[in-house]
């Protein structure tokens, strides 16, 4: 299970809760967890063709669907958060083959400030039944530092596709979906 360490100092603000905070084992009440949310700009991944932008060209299309996650106490300094990403993928009619390869990532932000980031490889393999696949990424255990004046839900943790610059840019010009 990879895992994330941070310095001392994190903090955040960000649109979906972590679900399922669990308690601790040193208070009765379940501790604060960070915010996530997907990355806008990253939720979605298409790949074409010779970079043309035809339906029919269309090698691979990826999109972020969920975000789940737990919190726990580990000591009276460090916070736990446990983050599964779901992903869903699509095989187009112009895919060389039955297999895709791409890569998600996982940041951890203070403010504005990338403290952490780690990217994860995942190849895929469509059954010859199967154009679509729906699957959820691996744990990804962060242990986040926490003190009496700072807590998990001063972090924010951010999911998306790590995509080329073309991508990235083809995301930003299309809009949202």
């Amino acid at each position: 299970m990879p895992a994330m360490r941070f310095p001392a100092s994190l903090g955040m603000a960000s649109l979906l809760a972590l679900a399922g905070c669990g308690g601790g084992t040193q208070d009765a009440f379940a501790p604060a967890c960070p915010s996530a949310a997907i990355l806008r700009d990253a939720a979605d991944l298409s790949r074409y063709r010779n970079n043309q932008r035809d339906l029919v060209d269309t090698e691979l299309e990826g999109r972020i669907t969920g975000l789940n996650g737990n919190c726990k106490r580990d000591g009276a300094d460090t916070v736990v958060t446990t983050v599964q990403v779901g992903i869903e993928l699509t095989r187009g009619p112009a895919a060389p083959g039955r297999r895709a390869e791409f890569a998600y990532f996982v940041a951890v932000l203070d403010g504005d400030a990338i403290l952490d980031k780690q990217v994860f490889p995942l190849r895929a393999e469509f059954p010859a039944n199967a154009d679509r696949l729906r699957f959820t990424g691996e744990d990804v255990e962060l242990r986040l530092p926490v003190r009496e004046n700072k807590t998990a839900a001063a972090y924010r943790i951010e999911v998306g596709f790590q995509l080329s610059p073309e991508e990235l840019a083809s995301n930003r010009s299309r809009g949202r979906r």
